[in-house]
């Protein structure tokens, strides 16, 4: 699969060979909902907490005779129903990760790519760089290659100047390649890869 490059100047710059087996498979939409509920699950703090009927801070004395008050028969005031009481079933401190196999995991993020590049949203780039980390070049740049909403990738290491001119931007993203990941390329509308990205990637799933 044959791919223009092209630079932050919006001038190609050659082209590249992109493997089938990681930019052409056909898209497989519960694959990727299920990648995406397994990120956000494992991200989910779960400290979410309140006090059970064990841990409040009240008497345990039982309050109220067991027979001739006219009432029902409690215990002490730390019952669920009481005002000030523990609460009943309430959420407890957790996690909300669930097992998702690698082989998945791994499949999961080709299918991602395949998307983008099956829908003519992918763009591959010569290199991710800035002589200053001035916003405005960046914003430039974007708008010279027609970029609105977009994750950019790049290499191990990305530029700092680019980062930094790239993070104030709305609905731009920079990771580095060992950061990619399924739920952040779905929710841009553009995946821009540098070279360099596009032979870390390939590397990855040889």
């Amino acid at each position: 699969m044959k791919i223009d490059v092209t630079t932050l100047e919006a001038k190609k710059a050659g082209s590249v060979d992109l493997t089938d087996d990681v930019f052409a498979l056909e898209p497989r939409t519960d694959i990727l909902h299920r990648m995406v509920a397994w990120q956000l699950a494992k991200r989910q703090a779960g400290t979410h907490k309140t006090k059970g009927r064990s841990e409040i801070a009240l008497t345990g004395k039982k309050f109220v005779k067991q027979k001739g008050s006219g009432g029902a028969r409690h215990g002490d005031r730390k019952a669920p129903q009481f005002r000030g009481g523990g609460k009943a079933f309430g959420p407890v401190v957790r996690s909300h990760a669930f097992d998702l196999p690698k082989k998945v995991r791994s499949l999961a993020l080709k299918l991602a790519l395949s998307a983008k590049a099956k829908s003519d949203n992918l763009v591959i780039l010569d290199e991710a760089k800035l002589a200053e980390p001035k916003t405005k070049a960046a914003k430039d740049a974007f708008e010279k290659l027609g970029l609105k909403s977009v994750l950019v990738i790049d290499g191990e290491e990305l530029d700092a100047n680019f980062a930094l001119a790239a993070r104030n931007l709305p609905n731009v993203d920079v990771l580095p390649v060992q950061g990619i990941n399924v739920y952040d390329i779905l929710r841009r509308e553009k995946l821009v890869l540098t070279k360099a990205a596009v032979e870390s990637l390939e590397a990855r799933f040889k």
